[in-house]
């Protein structure tokens, strides 16, 4: 072959109307044509025209849960689970600051656990954002302010990180509702939730800087490597969500059904604590121990008890995680939960 056949492949013939076509295996060479083009799918971010698809850069996550992760912000949606996977997950476990194993269902239904559960799932127990977000609702809504409400309500809390983290998360978020921990992550993925870097846009729950955040986890995790937790906080990609429970129809004194304002009305009646096949609620002894137990420890008792399985619920109200710091402001929740101001239940403040 001579050497002016082989010019034009090499870019450099005569002709200026012919585009030279760029050598088929030549590493590190970056062509005209490529420097245009970028070899990646583009990452549409919250603040680019279009919102980013699940289709555009899927991967595999290593261990099979949640198959679908985002490096940009998530156009996500907040449709609510169905009774049928509501039911699914009820089995599922979660572990409590002592390692010990609880249905995901005696967290929201059963003996001595409020009507209405509000159940937030943060990120890794490291997560600064998350931490700030807990702070700021404990200033604002308190399990007195809750329980005051017409009609009894809670919180509950759910990492992805190691169980032996929650009294360190506990502390530092001054929280002082139950926190419970799903290393594997796979409630996170029934419910919707995905994996995330996206920073996003700063929240009004956020009171420290980023920098002083971020300082904050570094310094949590070294504390925790002499007890090997420094690298056991939880999936740094998983974001969370908040999802209410309700019952379906409450059954109060007098007859007829006070149909909560945020649950759809459905046919027929609804079940109650109590009935059913597997007892009610006077055939499980005296309830001392239980008595005994603090208020944010609840929604333990009960587990594994006759007629303790409680009244089915349903999620009427969800929110989730398009980013790292998108959990739902304070006060949209707190107009969720039905409270006003400092904490003060919506009935109650207008009373005085």
């Amino acid at each position: 072959m001579t050497s002016t056949e082989i010019a034009p492949n090499n870019g450099a013939g005569p002709a200026p109307a012919a585009k030279p076509a760029p050598p088929e295996s030549t590493p590190g060479v970056v062509t005209e044509k490529s420097a245009a083009t970028p070899p990646f799918p583009k990452i549409t971010t919250a603040a680019s025209a279009a919102p980013l698809t699940a289709t555009a850069i899927a991967k595999e996550d290593d261990d099979g849960v949640n198959p679908v992760e985002f490096e940009g912000s998530v156009d996500s949606n907040h449709d609510l689970p169905t009774p049928e996977t509501i039911r699914k997950i009820d089995s599922y476990v979660v572990l409590d600051r002592d390692g010990k194993s609880h249905t995901f269902r005696s967290l929201y239904t059963g003996k001595h656990t409020a009507r209405r559960v509000l159940i937030i799932f943060v990120r890794h127990f490291y997560c600064g954002n998350c931490q700030n977000y807990l702070r700021t609702l404990s200033s604002h809504i308190t399990p007195s302010s809750l329980l005051a409400l017409p009609l009894s309500t809670f919180i509950c809390v759910i990492g992805c990180g190691d169980p032996a983290l929650i009294d360190m998360y506990a502390a530092a978020t001054d929280c002082p509702f139950p926190i419970y921990a799903d290393p594997t992550r796979r409630l996170y993925a029934e419910l919707g939730m995905v994996r995330t870097l996206a920073l996003g846009a700063r929240p009004a729950y956020m009171k420290q800087n980023l920098l002083a955040s971020s300082v904050q986890s570094i310094v949590q995790g070294l504390k925790n490597v002499p007890k090997g937790l420094a690298l056991k906080g939880g999936d740094s990609r998983q974001v969370g969500g908040e999802f209410l429970f309700e019952p379906v129809a409450l059954e109060v004194a007098g007859g007829g059904a006070v149909v909560s304002p945020l649950s759809p009305v459905t046919g027929g009646r609804p079940m109650i604590w109590g009935e059913g096949s597997k007892g009610s609620a006077g055939d499980d002894g005296d309830g001392d121990e239980g008595d005994r137990r603090r208020v944010s420890e609840a929604s333990l008792d009960g587990k594994g008890e006759e007629g303790a399985e409680g009244e089915d619920k349903i999620v009427t109200w969800c929110h989730r995680m398009r980013n790292t710091r998108d959990h739902a402001e304070i006060p949209v929740l707190m107009e969720v939960l039905g409270l006003e101001g400092a904490g003060i239940p919506v009935e109650d403040d207008k009373g005085r």
